[in-house]
């Protein structure tokens, strides 16, 4: 069996091949031919599918083949299927009234006529075709029939028909039962009757809908309510006016609807709608929703934005979205979006995630899901601009980061500074030590002597480092400006400088200007710069190295190179050197000591100044050069002052007052106030001590000191309390007041001035520096 298709005719033929007529005339007429051999499955397939025409051969049993034929009427799917018989011999010997008998309509002798036979299947077809045709018709009638019968059903659909002369309303149950007519007066009501049960705020409007729909002829259309179930209902009446041959209405049909679901629905949507719209518009996040775009090989590479919200703006900064692409707006947004938004409209798995807009500048946390159905490729997309919370939270993070490594600064550098105060320290201690064992020995104590001068002079300076910084770091540094030469910073600076140098043996080449440069600088200040560039390069030179310090003009620059052939800089620790409590390499273990605040100045100081100072280095053991480049002034210089002494040499000391004075030593500390009256009363003069303020006030009425030496920062009551107290009484009005106080900013001079102190004295104070005030007051 090998149908061509959808099978119209079967045969059931035993023969090994059938007729060939058989064969032509169906592809004549272009039916299909299903070929079974044997009559158990001619019939089984008859059992199965209908047939136009089933062909029965004849196999030479003619009882055989109208027991087939028999089979095929007494199947209730074939029983009215026509049967033909086929390929019975032209001179039979035996009669063919049982072919008939058994239900066969026709019987065919060999040879076949194709005539005949085209004949025979054009007409069973064609009128198989007919009766299929009427089949179906009759079912989709059938079929329509019930689905409008289901569709009023549902809808609450009423029919009626009013006769306009007679007045005379027709209706259905459905109708009656809507507007609560008598079901015996359905046929004969008149429609005033039917208005009755309109809500009376509906009757004028909908009567002249009737009225102008009678007048003008057409279509009749109103809405209104009704009274059903002790409430109203919407409904919603149609209908159609008939006209006679003069032109007047005659008739009107119609139907009635009731609407209040689809009125209540539509409400309902309204509200929806609304809330929607109102939350829409009114959430700060912004919202938009979208329709994703793809390329060629259906990769998605855009979107457009097909509604936005007034948020969407606020949050991305692009106006008149809607309709446009966001590659039309941002042509370089991040490949990224489309994946991410290509992965939720493919897959309708919703996500949310943080990411970066690098074109529109800014950060967002977004969830983004489908919506509608898969083929339309849309998604809905709330999102925040989180762009300044995440440079909060970067901020925190390098603000950590910044803590911790301040943190190990200072750290290194607390235990640097204590190394570095134990060294002065030590030998100070160990002195005093010596001196008190074997005070007979004049050469030894005065060596001993020189020692622990040149200590503390060291100490004095690491502690003027740290309030240097302090000062530059709260701003309080004030430059002392004058037109100076450049050659008499240079010298000062290795004045100062020399003793480190020399006593690392270090060779120093210093190469003046050839020519006056004139500057516009403080010449402490600077010459503090230049003495901490050759000291760095002493510390960091092995001993017995080369140290040159040159200077020259570079346009309108003085250019001031410091070099060595030292330890050198690692190149990637260049942009190090100059921070803060960072030494070159390992301080330690190259024993140059400090506590890596010397460039720090330099840079500070250097930039005061309004110039730049540059490190440069091929490596570490290839030596180093520091630069420094500060602004030449055309003026010519000014007389300089002398520089400050260097620490540890005091300058000469100026006439001492030719009669001892009485001076007060206010101070907590007893050490310090007890080794201070010592010295005072070892140059001539009364000074009794005094440990606290109170005590201080007691003595003033009976000692009536002449001057007094007077601690800020005590306990209980403090130099300032002192102070006031003593300018207060008109007893004391001639008093000298001198701050001593380890607080020497300018600051701190002009706070001490405003409380009433004559002057202020910075500890740790030299005999000098005590004398000179003596002097001056």
């Amino acid at each position: 069996m090998k149908p061509p298709g959808r099978a119209s005719v079967l045969l059931v033929c035993e023969r090994p091949a059938p007729d060939p007529v058989v064969a032509r005339v169906h592809e004549e007429l272009g039916q299909a031919l299903v070929w079974e051999r044997t009559a158990a499955e001619g019939l089984a397939l008859a059992r199965k599918q209908d047939f136009a025409l089933i062909l029965v051969d004849y196999g030479g049993d003619p009882q055989s083949l109208a027991d087939t034929i028999r089979q095929v009427r007494s199947n209730r799917r074939s029983s009215h299927t026509p049967v033909v018989a086929l390929g019975l011999p032209a001179q039979a010997p035996f009669p063919v009234d049982p072919l008939y008998e058994a239900g066969a309509i026709a019987v065919l002798t060999e040879p076949l006529s194709p005539t005949v036979l085209r004949a025979k299947v054009r007409f069973y077809i064609d009128a198989f075709v007919a009766m299929e045709e009427r089949r179906r018709a009759e079912a989709a009638l059938l079929e329509t029939r019930s689905r409008l019968e289901s569709i009023i059903a549902a809808a609450e659909l009423a029919v009626w028909s009013w006769d306009i002369p007679r007045d005379r309303v027709s209706a259905d149950a459905r109708m009656i039962e809507m507007f609560g007519i008598s079901s015996a007066l359905r046929d004969g009501e008149p429609v005033a009757a039917y208005f009755d049960a309109l809500h009376p705020d509906d009757i004028a409007a909908t009567r002249a809908l009737l009225d102008k729909a009678i007048a003008h002829g057409g279509v009749y259309d109103a809405t209104f309510r009704i009274r059903r179930g002790g409430g109203w209902r919407w409904v919603i009446a149609r209908g159609h006016v008939e006209h006679d041959a003069g032109g007047a209405a005659t008739c009107m049909q119609g139907v009635v609807i009731d609407a209040t679901r689809q009125f209540e629905a539509e409400l309902q949507l309204r509200l929806s709608e609304e809330r929607y719209r109102t939350l829409f518009d009114s959430i700060d996040e912004g919202v938009c929703v979208i329709e994703m775009l793809y390329d060629s090989a259906g990769q998605p590479n855009d979107y457009r934005f097909l509604e936005t919200n007034p948020a969407f703006l606020k949050q991305t900064g692009l106006a008149d979205a809607i309709g446009r692409t966001i590659r039309q707006m941002a042509p370089g947004h991040e490949r990224y979006w489309f994946d991410i938004y290509g992965r939720v409209a493919a897959s309708g798995e919703p996500v949310r995630f943080i990411n970066e807009a690098k074109e529109l500048g800014r950060w967002y946390d977004v969830y983004a899901a489908r919506i509608g159905p898969p083929e339309q490729h849309r998604l809905a997309v709330v999102f925040n601009d989180v762009t300044e919370r995440r440079r909060n939270e970067d901020a925190l993070r390098q603000m950590a980061a910044d803590l911790a490594e301040a943190n190990r600064v200072k750290t290194e550098f607390l235990a640097t500074l204590a190394h570095e105060l134990r060294n002065p320290l030590a030998p100070i201690r160990s002195g005093l030590q010596f001196i008190r064992r074997a005070p007979d020995d004049p050469a030894a104590v005065q060596r001993i002597h020189a020692i622990m001068e040149r200590q503390l002079g060291h100490l004095v300076n690491l502690v003027d480092d740290l309030l240097d910084v302090a000062r530059i770091t709260r701003g309080q540094i004030e430059l002392k400006r004058e037109r100076i030469e450049l050659a008499a910073v240079l010298s000062a600076a290795v004045e100062t400088s020399m003793p480190l140098i020399e006593a690392a043996r270090h060779h120093l080449d210093v190469r003046m200007p050839v020519e006056a440069l004139v500057v516009d600088a403080d010449l402490t200040r600077l010459t503090q710069v230049v003495s901490n560039l050759l000291n760095n390069a002493a510390r960091y030179t092995p001993r017995g190295g080369n140290i040159v310090l040159a200077a020259e003009r570079d346009g309108n620059e003085a250019v001031i190179a410091v070099s060595d052939n030292g330890v050198g800089i690692d190149p990637a620790s260049l942009d190090d050197v100059f921070k803060m409590f960072t030494q070159v390499g390992d301080s330690r273990k190259q024993g140059a000591g400090g506590l890596g605040i010397g460039l720090s100045l330099v840079r500070s100081l250097v930039e005061l100044h309004g110039g730049t100072v540059h490190a440069a280095s091929a490596g570490t053991n290839a030596g180093s050069v520091f630069t420094v480049r500060l602004p030449l002034s055309d003026a010519a210089p000014q007389m300089a002052a002398p520089a400050d002494a260097p620490a540890g040499v005091e300058p000469a000391a100026p006439a001492v007052p030719r009669q001892g004075l009485r001076v007060l030593v206010v101070d907590d500390n007893r050490d310090a106030a007890e080794t201070l009256s010592a010295l005072l009363t070892h140059i001539g003069h009364s000074a009794p001590v005094a440990n606290d303020g109170h005590q201080a006030l007691r003595m003033m009425a009976s000692f009536q000191p002449q001057v007094v030496f007077l601690d800020l920062g005590m306990p209980g009551m403090s130099g300032y309390e002192v102070a006031a107290a003593i300018r207060r009484d008109l007893r004391h009005a001639g008093v000298k007041l001198v701050a001593l106080t380890g607080w020497g900013g300018e600051a701190d001079r002009e706070r001490t001035a405003q409380a009433g102190f004559d002057l202020h004295l910075t500890k740790p104070a030299t005999t000098a520096a005590i004398e000179d005030v003596l002097a001056r007051l």
